[in-house]
């Protein structure tokens, strides 16, 4: 069987120079995964021509802890599915991946970017960096940490996003650029799946970013702001007053219907409102996507759930309570359409009385996308739904409770 160095697309392999950052921009299942495992598993046992040497200290940084295991180790084109003399060894407790020779892989989230303090690599992988939970702060640590070697270097596979840390990178002197398209991967993708997503996105603004992988900047007519709300963002957010978990559910269920939107936010004692969770998941059957608004509400210890009733009326509000029937609901009907409804809440952007605590990818693709004609290809912006209706729900005045003598 010929070797990654034969079998790869010349955009796979390392591009040539001193570049201290290597960016694999490519579109969903153009091989970015494959190629940046290859590459770490080059790095790991010393192999030419990517390395010299073998590299002992090697760190996997991904969204979760989950996608990291999922998808860059365990994933079908993850470093555990590659062609080993000997696998390496997932130690799950330590969260490692141990090659043969002894070098050593440590996984790492976006979610904690200290935890990446106290560490020391010569090489890194960082898997879908546009999504990345907290990116600058997560970016910053692992550069410092890159200190081991002659010449530490990493590699940043991702699809394309419009984010800040991904559009500075390009441009930094360090940062080498490589460039892939959906279609380039065809030989490795399901049969017709290619003409399907053409005839579905194919010149849509979503088709170009996430099968073409073209960097695209908010659209002109867009409502929300990507760069406002960059600049806003927040670590973690503070004490709040009253939190709520908002869903807006889809008119059907199935792989091809539109996703539950279910975004989670609180507002705090100033009045300042902080986006906390968007857990809104596609293709669920009604008693799934209730169960995952249930287990928001829980975790975040909120105070109630809204819920959307057009499509659904008390089947909405009766699905919810069949998870946990004391679960405090309150249903909402819409009477305007999308953009009234969020005309407001954008405006509460605008004068920065809403903040991200930390990154959502998807939820602020579709603000950056949403314009007088909705999203481009048609969709729903079911995640934009859901914030809208929490954020009103939130910036409503609520009655104070009095006591009464007698």
């Amino acid at each position: 069987m010929p070797g990654w160095p034969v079998m790869a697309r010349a955009e796979q392999l390392p591009p040539p120079g001193g570049w201290r950052q290597w960016l694999m921009i490519g579109g969903r299942g153009s091989g970015k995964t494959r190629a940046g495992a290859e590459w770490v598993r080059a790095m790991a046992l010393g192999e030419a021509p990517f390395a010299a040497r073998p590299h002992g200290r090697i760190a996997l940084v991904a969204e979760t802890l989950g996608d990291a295991r999922e998808v860059m180790i365990e994933g079908e084109s993850g470093l555990r599915g590659l062609d080993f003399a000997r696998r390496p060894v997932f130690e799950a407790t330590r969260r490692r991946l141990v090659f043969s020779n002894g070098a050593v892989a440590q996984i790492f989230s976006s979610e904690d970017p200290e935890a990446l303090r106290g560490y020391q690599f010569d090489c890194a992988w960082g898997d879908e960096l546009a999504k990345w939970k907290h990116p600058e702060p997560c970016f910053d640590n692992l550069q410092l940490a890159l200190r081991l070697g002659e010449r530490p270097r990493a590699l940043f596979t991702t699809t394309p996003r419009a984010v800040p840390l991904l559009k500075r990178l390009m441009a930094e002197e360090g940062t080498a650029v490589t460039r892939m398209t959906t279609r380039e991967n065809a030989a490795n993708l399901a049969d017709g799946f290619l003409d399907a997503m053409q005839a579905r996105y194919g010149g849509t603004r979503l088709g170009r970013q996430e099968l073409d992988g073209e960097m695209l900047e908010a659209r002109e007519d867009a409502l929300f702001d990507r760069a406002a709300i960059d600049r806003l963002r927040v670590r973690a957010a503070p004490a709040l007053r009253r939190i709520v978990v908002a869903v807006d559910p889809p008119a059907s269920s199935g792989e091809r219907s539109d996703a539950c939107g279910i975004v989670a936010a609180g507002i705090a004692a100033d009045g300042t409102v902080y986006v906390l969770e968007d857990a809104s998941v596609r293709g669920a059957r009604p008693p799934e996507w209730a169960a995952r608004a249930v287990a928001a509400f829980e975790r975040l210890e909120a105070d109630r759930i809204v819920a959307e009733v057009n499509q659904g009326g008390d089947m909405v509000e009766a699905v919810i309570r069949a998870v946990r029937p004391d679960v405090p609901v309150r249903a909402v009907r819409a009477s305007r359409g999308k953009w009234v409804r969020a005309e407001p809440v954008a405006a509460l952007y605008e004068q920065g009385r809403v903040r991200h605590a930390g990154a959502f990818a998807a939820l602020e693709d579709e603000m950056a996308d949403f314009g007088p004609d909705g999203l481009s290809a048609g969709r729903s912006p079911d995640r934009l739904d859901a914030l809208v209706w929490a954020v009103t729900a939130l910036m409503q005045p609520q009655a104070e409770p009095r006591v009464r003598g007698l």
